[in-house]
């Protein structure tokens, strides 16, 4: 069965991989970002093999916004019953040296932005009496040196995830996280630059402390969130999937 599914953070990386792979599915996507026009690879992809999807820009972290964006989706593609929160931004540093602003910049988008859009979905999802909503949490929520402000947001998407469960859970509607290792993306290519290291060099030696023996690719994460947002998934709710090559990485 079609569904509406919105994925936000989609214009690049984890979240472009996911909108395509729901394209895949059968389902219509809102390929929503911060900036429109860089949604239109995605919005392209999806629609040259076939499928149907339309970019929104919005700042989920803008209440405002976040509503206006799904009033939008709702009267372009139709009530969104399927929801991935992945946008996210990162701003590492040392406790001492991390300001207000990397602080709540990070929590913004990602802790603040995964609630507004949640809050506003999921009056579409009870009335479908069915929903999936897909959370992006990370491997540093177990704790990662120089990301306070980020390891914080990805354990809060943690505790979200299971309390919208426990909600949403009578009226159809699962909620699940994902927690990624090592993903060869823009985000860790920034991350090598902010360290000094060439790219090449930084996934080598990350992948070398992966159990599997390699990085994880955007797809990686796609795959498993398509499965959480399938039907074969509708009792498994409120679960964190760490999808990082190992235990933890």
């Amino acid at each position: 069965m079609t569904r509406i599914a919105i994925v936000t953070g989609a214009a690049r990386g984890i979240g472009a991989a996911t909108a395509i792979r729901l394209a895949k599915d059968g389902h219509a996507v809102a390929v929503l970002d911060l900036d429109e026009a860089a949604c239109a690879d995605t919005v392209t992809a999806i629609t040259q093999a076939g499928g149907r999807a339309i970019a929104v820009g919005a700042n989920v972290a803008d209440s405002a916004a976040v509503d206006a964006a799904v009033a939008r989706v709702v009267d372009e593609l139709g009530a969104p019953t399927i929801l991935v929160n992945n946008a996210g931004i990162i701003r590492d540093n040392m406790l001492f040296k991390m300001t207000e602003d990397d602080w709540d910049s990070v929590l913004g988008v990602h802790l603040r932005g995964a609630f507004l859009m949640s809050r506003a979905v999921q009056k579409h999802q009870v009335e479908a009496n069915w929903g999936r909503i897909v959370n992006l949490s990370s491997t540093s929520a177990l704790g990662n040196r120089g990301q306070a402000n980020y390891s914080a947001a990805k354990a809060g998407m943690q505790g979200l995830t299971k309390t919208l469960a426990i909600e949403l859970g009578r009226y159809g509607v699962t909620a699940n996280a994902i927690a990624p290792g090592f993903i060869v993306s823009d985000m860790t290519r920034a991350t090598a630059e902010r360290m000094g290291l060439s790219f090449e060099d930084f996934v080598k030696h990350m992948a070398a402390e992966v159990p599997v023996g390699r990085a994880g690719t955007p797809d990686d994460i796609a795959n498993s969130a398509a499965f959480f947002c399938s039907e074969d998934a509708s009792f498994v709710s409120g679960q964190v999937l760490y999808v990082a090559g190992g235990p933890r990485a």
